[in-house]
């Protein structure tokens, strides 16, 4: 029942965002995967205005508002890093979310480049 009530839960919950085009972070939770991104975008500007810093804990998404605040988790070793969304991204597809370099080390994700991870909205 718990999980008949969960899916039910997360379908609206998408349908809501689709609806909107305007997802409300508190409620994301998603599972997907991750890539980042590095000393090659170093000092450019992101979609948000403000420059990249491969050393700070931020990331790309394609939907998530900007300043909107997630716990990535890896699902291969449950490290885990909160990240706040700058950026939009990742334009490859199939990838969930672009991790900057430091972000993606927290979790321990530099050799592979890309891992399994459930991304999570945090509150304001």
């Amino acid at each position: 029942m718990l999980k008949k009530n969960l899916a039910a839960l997360a379908l609206f919950s998408a349908l809501a965002g689709c609806a909107s085009h305007d997802i409300d972070p508190r409620g994301y939770d998603e599972t997907g995967t991750a890539s980042y991104y590095g000393s090659r975008h170093h000092g450019k500007r992101t979609a948000s205005g403000e420059a990249f810093n491969q050393h700070g804990l931020t990331a790309a998404h394609r939907t998530l508002p900007f300043g909107s605040q997630v716990l990535v988790t890896n699902l291969s070793n449950q490290r885990s890093v909160v990240v706040r969304i700058n950026d939009r991204g990742p334009h490859t597809r199939g990838r969930l979310i672009d991790l900057s370099r430091a972000a993606a080390e927290k979790i321990g994700m530099l050799r592979s480049g890309t891992a399994r991870v459930r991304v999570q909205g945090l509150s304001d």
